[in-house]
């Protein structure tokens, strides 16, 4: 992993965490009222992503377009603080840096506020951003590329298409954890990674949880329109399915004591990319991201996957 280059393109965001105690309720409404006792600002989105890629030991460059705030430099300061290189992170004063404000006691989760845009870049912010990208591939040549896709408005179908021609022209594997806005929008990739409920809205279809024929027709139905290489579907609590067009299989989960899913996902599409890129493995880039999902999710807020663990679970769990 360590020789490894990736590029993360998509929405970055700020997770802002506010820590605290309940002791008693608000007077003036039926509403909690948390003391606050610390802070705290991690990196979210494409930015975890990022931030999974680096803990697994790969080189890590970031491209994403954020606000020219405050928000943004915390978010530019954490990045290079671990690592990540942020040179194709572009600052514009058309949209503020997406931030998402949790307030927590007891490692339950209170309350939630989002402070974003989401619409799309503007042709002024969207053919520099595509131009800067494209430079750096040519130049640089990393060995994969991640598409991280929540819709905030940085991966247009326009910059979607050119990166992805560009990466398959010079020969880097590319990965998309996408949504709904621009599912079919990502021609071309190699592995596409939606969670279930994307899949039922993307492709309309009512698939069972677990039913590997479902699954698969799903897969067929996305290659049709895709023609990409590889599906791979999260499945929540059920685990992950794989499907690479001559062989297909769901991997349960294993037993967890779950805290708090959020950023599982980015986990999920930054371990998966790693260990395909590496060893073209499928199977085994499902059962490894299959673990590394389940392992954060033992961890409250938003946390880069543990090296250590990970390869300690894969040789507990796998080794046969």
């Amino acid at each position: 992993m360590n020789g490894l280059h990736v590029v993360v393109v998509g929405d970055v965001m700020l997770d802002n965490y506010w820590w605290g105690n309940v002791e008693r309720i608000s007077p003036e409404a039926p509403v909690p009222v948390v003391a606050i006792t610390h802070r705290e600002s991690r990196l979210g989105g494409a930015a975890n992503v990022a931030l999974n890629c680096k803990a697994l030991g790969a080189k890590v460059t970031l491209a994403s377009v954020i606000g020219d705030d405050t928000d943004g430099n915390t978010l530019l300061q954490l990045a290079e603080e671990a690592g990540i290189d942020t040179t194709l992170v572009m600052k514009s004063n058309k949209r503020p840096t997406t931030t998402k404000m949790r307030i927590l006691s007891r490692n339950q989760q209170m309350l939630r506020v989002d402070d974003e845009v989401t619409h799309d870049l503007f042709t002024t912010e969207e053919h520099p951003f595509i131009d800067e990208v494209l430079r750096y591939l040519q130049k640089v040549k990393p060995q994969a590329l991640i598409f991280e896709d929540y819709n905030k408005g940085v991966l247009k179908e326009n910059v979607i298409n050119h990166i992805t021609a560009h990466c398959k022209e010079i020969g880097i594997v590319t990965i998309v954890d996408p949504k709904r806005k621009n599912f079919l929008a990502y021609k071309d990739v190699t592995i596409f990674k939606p969670n279930l409920k994307e899949v039922r809205e993307g492709l309309n279809l009512d698939i069972a949880t677990t039913d590997n024929a479902e699954l698969d027709e799903a897969h067929n139905r996305l290659h049709d329109a895709l023609h990409h290489h590889i599906t791979f579907i999260t499945l929540s609590e059920k685990g992950v399915f794989y499907n690479d067009g001559t062989a297909s299989a769901i991997l349960p989960s294993h037993v967890r004591n779950i805290a708090d899913v959020s950023g599982a996902g980015d986990t999920v599409v930054a371990t998966a990319t790693m260990i395909y890129t590496i060893t073209k493995d499928v199977r085994l880039m499902a059962e490894i991201s299959n673990l590394a999902g389940g392992l954060v999710c033992e961890e409250a807020g938003v946390v880069a996957i543990n090296k250590t663990k990970l390869l300690a679970e894969s040789q507990q769990l796998l080794s046969s």
